[in-house]
């Protein structure tokens, strides 16, 4: 018989695989009860609650960049230009489309701040934005 630090008996763990092989089999819920379910994620949520922060999307303001860059970055990163912070960013592992959005700046700028570098990158998305919407000129 083994003896170990398991809380559990033998027959509440099989009682437990049983009860969540349905689970995993179906990849949904499988209770009858929605109190049982998680929440879904609602309107009035924080944007960091929906996923990341992209610049150019509807939730890409300059507040929520800012929060979103500053949280990955801190202050001992700045003052300092675009390369600099892509290194950063890299090595904290931020999400892409922020390290994206940071290697759109121009190379020789230099972000004394998390404000700076938010404005900066929020007008870059804004304007490859409008860049992309306009039509192509008639050959």
């Amino acid at each position: 018989m083994e003896r170990g630090s398991n809380r559990l008996s033998v027959h509440r763990d099989e009682e437990m695989k049983h009860e969540l092989q349905g689970l995993l089999r179906s990849g949904r819920p499988t209770r009858v009860e929605e109190w049982h379910d998680p929440e879904p994620i609602a309107d009035d949520d924080p944007p960091v609650a929906g996923g990341p922060v992209t610049p150019g999307s509807d939730r890409g303001s300059v507040a929520a960049v800012r929060l979103d860059l500053a949280r990955h970055l801190g202050r001992t990163s700045f003052p300092a230009g675009p390369r600099a912070l892509i290194g950063v960013l890299r090595d904290r592992y931020a999400p892409d489309a922020l390290v994206e959005a940071v290697e759109r700046l121009p190379g020789g700028a230099r972000y004394a701040n998390a404000q700076e570098l938010a404005d900066a990158v929020v007008r870059s998305a804004e304007s490859g934005a409008e860049a992309s919407e306009e039509p192509p000129p008639d050959a």
